[in-house]
């Protein structure tokens, strides 16, 4: 028995290593800050051209506050691209992001600091 038990114990082990490298764990760590306030109601300004789609304002979570995100013309990422606006669901947060044919494109708040950001973005260069 004593020299079938280092056998044992290295199959087991090997029998546990391989159970824990086929888990597909995954760890997700959230902060619940509660609702975000009403939505404030906007003016919407005049389109600076056809290509522009409005993104109306929205609350987004910044650490432990809510923060207002003003409406803004912008266009999109690539041609057919839609909009999806963020949402609060079951006490969770979800970020807007385009998507379409050519794929996701995350919104990044720090877009959101330049104001000549789509500046020439999509000028043709012929």
């Amino acid at each position: 028995m004593r020299t079938k038990l280092p056998t044992l114990l290295l199959m087991a082990f090997a029998v546990l290593f391989l159970a824990i490298a086929n888990c597909n764990a995954q760890v997700a760590i959230g902060i619940t800050i509660g609702a975000p306030p009403p939505l404030r109601v906007e003016r919407v300004p005049v389109s600076p051209g056809p290509d522009f789609v409005w993104l109306a304002g929205y609350w987004y979570v910044d650490g432990h506050h809510w923060k207002w995100h003003s409406g803004y013309w912008t266009r999109a990422p690539y041609a057919g691209a839609r909009w999806v606006g963020p949402r609060y669901e079951g006490g969770q947060f979800f970020a807007g992001f385009w998507d379409g044919e050519h794929g996701r494109v995350e919104h990044d708040h720090r877009w959101d600091h330049d104001r000549e950001r789509d500046h020439d973005r999509y000028h043709d260069h012929h």
